[in-house]
C-alpha cells in the first residue's frame, strides 16, 4: 500500500427504526456528504484501489454514494472495522491489501480519529497537524496518507465534506 484513505462515515439518523447502532442509516445530508467526498477524492487524484468498508448501515451506504465514481474499486466488507480500535483497524489494513495502492478505510469514529493521529506522531507530522486532527474528524471526513517504505503515513491531505459543499 503506498497510500491510506481514513474515511469516516456521513451524518447519520440519531437512531435506527430496529433501534440499534449497526441499523442506522445516512440522513438525506449524509447521502450529500457522501458524494461531495466522493467528488473531492476524485478530483484530488484520490481513487482507492481497494475499500475496506465497516458492516454497519451507514459506512456501507456511504460508500454506496461514492461507489459510482470509483467503479475499479474492490470493495471488502470487514467485521471487525465496526466499533473498531486504531490497533485493530491497522491489523484489518494489513490482510490482503499488498496488491493495493491506494486503500480507503470507510468507519467510525473514535477509531479513525485515533488512528489518523497515531500515523501523524509515528510519521513525524506537523504539530499544527496534530492538533488539527485531534480536535476533531466529523462525518464525512477523509484523511489522505501516503505510505513510506517503512510503513509510517505522512499526511497528504484532509478534507472536510462542510468545506466543500459547493462541488455538487
Amino acid at each position: 500500500m503506498q497510500r491510506l484513505i481514513l474515511l469516516r462515515h456521513a451524518k447519520t439518523e440519531p437512531r435506527s427504526e430496529a433501534g440499534d447502532d449497526l441499523s442506522r442509516r445516512l440522513t438525506e445530508r449524509g447521502r450529500n456528504e457522501s458524494a461531495v467526498m466522493a467528488c473531492v477524492l476524485d478530483g484530488a487524484g484520490y481513487a482507492p484501489d481497494l475499500v475496506l468498508v465497516s458492516p454497519a448501515a451507514r459506512t456501507r451506504e456511504t460508500w454506496d454514494w461514492m461507489a459510482a465514481t470509483f467503479p475499479k474499486a474492490k470493495v471488502e466488507l470487514r467485521k471487525a472495522l465496526y466499533d473498531a480500535t486504531p490497533e485493530e483497524i491497522e491489523g484489518e489494513m494489513g490482510q490482503g491489501t499488498a496488491a493495493a495502492a491506494t486503500v480507503m478505510v470507510v468507519a467510525h469514529n473514535p477509531g479513525l480519529q485515533e488512528l489518523a493521529v497515531n500515523l501523524l506522531v509515528d510519521g513525524g507530522g506537523s504539530h499544527s497537524d496534530i492538533e488539527r486532527l485531534s480536535a476533531g474528524f466529523p462525518t464525512a471526513a477523509a484523511a489522505v496518507f501516503a505510505i513510506d517504505e517503512a510503513g509510517r503515513g505522512h499526511l497528504e491531505a484532509l478534507f472536510h465534506a462542510r468545506d466543500h459543499r459547493e462541488v455538487l
